[in-house]
């Protein structure tokens, strides 16, 4: 989204308001290939947010400003409608060895000012977002380059330029096979010499070389919108089909909404709770409801009682196969989301639904209940097992059915633990003075397994909230990284997915899809792997 998360590579858990791109099913509405047609001119408005921050790309790690972002700026490749690195400013990018690549630039790329996109463009940019005392959002983005430090200002000694059109990046460890499929994310794109006279200035009136480019400098109107319109100096894949973008900063999601039916919005990333019943009916071909990059779950921490050791394996089995994951997500959710069958997406390479060991995310009481006795004779149970959300979010219906499911399936006391906020929620799991189960999920940075796994489970990774630590896991998952070889990645990937179905350091739930639709007259509507419109695909008229 990429960036709905809340903090985007830190915490790994979903706030609702970044769930409220998730959909469900296998419905896409649009066509995924143009149609004849369109006025070229046409100016498209879409919903979104105010940006958090000002349009600097190492600054940016939230929806609201990140569209926009990924719409102004052209980074080395870009993440087709499936996930696909596309080469964008690149003309190749090498994996040398598990530690080095070599980056060659196309030549005669600009930016909107003219200026020429070179190595120096990118390793000034990365040099900035990863300064200690530049405090950018996006700085974790580079700990992999040589030199990188998050407690010093560090020059990334691993950036080295050749030559105007080539540089070579070097790792502080071998992970070049994921490193590369990163490069399609918005930390790392290029900036103009401008950026660096009055970074806060540009932040507000960037200069890109995407496919637009602001309007003019007065085009973001604060809590209001902005005005994108196209960048004839753009060269890439992604070249608009239309006249521009204007995002349509709406409070709620049902004032988009009303808008969408009024056809005074052209294309909306979020269907309201309030219409989740009805909006395929009401939009009919219109309506989008398609698999996302966003995987669902809950974790138990490492160290609660009950669940540790050869007992706490046997109970996280046993509360994996007591809930009904089908039911939940068809009555509760009406269909938007998929029972999990494994701790990625659907959409990602590599994904699998037959992964030794799966049959634990299968619903069935019978070896529930036996699985929670065999526990019982290890340390008989006692107390009430609760699961932990924060209220201010649509939580509550989901988290009950779950505990409901667990009390009957496992005859034990079960119930949601409410906390009053996201951050309150936060602090305990991160203090880890958290005893209870807790709601955790993933929506994907980029499209690659590696993302899903080491950021969660890894021994000490940043997002790793339950401190679950396996050594055979962690060697897998650096193995898996270090590849080049894509299909010998993904047998890494599969075999270090299967130790986690053993010992479930989080219990998998569903996958949550990306709903939306567009107004009447509206053509060419594809939503991507992240659930972000194709943007400049779209047309109408």
């Amino acid at each position: 989204m990429k960036r709905n998360k809340i903090a985007l590579a830190g915490i790994g858990l979903l706030a609702v308001g970044a769930l409220a791109l998730a959909g469900c099913s296998s419905k896409s509405g649009g066509s995924p290939t143009p149609s004849a047609g369109g006025n070229s001119k046409a100016i498209i408005k879409v919903s979104g947010s105010e940006p958090e921050h000002p349009l600097i790309p190492t600054n940016t790690n939230e929806t609201g400003g990140g569209n926009i972002v990924d719409s102004v700026f052209a980074g080395l490749a870009y993440y087709d409608a499936k996930g696909k690195l596309v080469d964008d400013m690149a003309d190749s990018i090498k994996v040398d060895d598990p530690t080095d690549l070599t980056v060659k630039l196309k030549q005669g790329n600009t930016f909107s000012n003219g200026e020429k996109v070179t190595a120096d463009s990118f390793i000034k940019a990365w040099q900035y977002g990863a300064l200690f005392s530049n405090k950018q959002q996006n700085q974790s983005w580079f700990e992999d380059i040589e030199g990188y430090s998050d407690t010093a200002d560090s020059p990334l000694t691993g950036l080295k330029k050749v030559d105007d059109n080539t540089f070579k990046i070097k790792l502080s460890k071998p992970v070049a096979g994921d490193f590369a499929q990163r490069l399609g994310y918005s930390a790392y794109y290029p900036l103009p010499e401008a950026a660096f006279k009055d970074i806060k200035a540009f932040g507000e009136a960037p200069i890109g070389n995407g496919p637009y480019k602001l309007a003019n400098d007065k085009a973001w109107q604060h809590s209001v919108q902005i005005d994108l319109v196209k960048n004839d100096s753009y060269k890439g894949g992604r070249a608009p089909k239309n006249g521009g973008v204007t995002f349509i900063f709406y409070a709620t999601a049902d004032a988009a909404y009303a808008d969408l039916q009024a056809n005074k919005v052209d294309v909306i990333d979020q269907i309201p709770g309030t219409a989740l019943q009805t909006f395929q009916s009401d939009l009919g071909d219109r309506a989008v409801n398609q698999p996302a990059a966003i995987f669902q779950s809950f974790s138990i921490p490492g160290n609660l009682e009950h669940f540790t050791g050869d007992e706490g394996k046997l109970r996280r089995q046993a509360l994996s196969m007591a809930i009904d994951r089908a039911a939940i997500t068809k009555t509760v959710f009406n269909g938007t989301r998929t029972p999990a069958s494994d701790f990625t997406s659907p959409v990602i390479s590599g994904w699998s639904d037959s992964l030794t060991g799966a049959g634990v995310l299968k619903f069935d009481a019978k070896k529930a209940k036996d699985l929670w006795a065999q526990a019982d004779k290890i340390s008989p149970w006692s107390g009430k097992f609760e699961l932990a959300y924060n209220s201010n979010a649509p939580h509550q219906v989901w988290v009950d059915a779950v505990a409901n499911q667990l009390k009957n399936n496992l005859g034990i006391d079960a119930a949601g633990k409410p906390y009053v906020d996201f951050a309150s929620l936060r602090k305990d799991v991160n203090g880890r003075t958290i005893k209870t189960a807790f709601r955790t999920g993933w929506q994907a940075d980029y499209p690659a397994q590696y993302n899903f796994l080491a950021p969660l489970y890894a021994t000490k990774a940043a997002s790793n909230d339950t401190d679950y630590s396996n050594a055979d896991f962690d060697k897998l998952v650096a193995q898996g990284a270090s590849e080049s070889d894509a299909s010998k990645a993904t047998a890494d990937y599969k075999k270090a997915q299967e130790i986690l179905l053993k010992d479930l350091p989080a219990i998998p739930l569903w996958y949550s899809n990306v709903d939306g639709g567009f107004a009447k007259g509206v053509s060419n509507v594809q939503f991507g792997w992240n659930s972000v419109p194709l943007y400049y695909n779209i047309t109408k008229g």
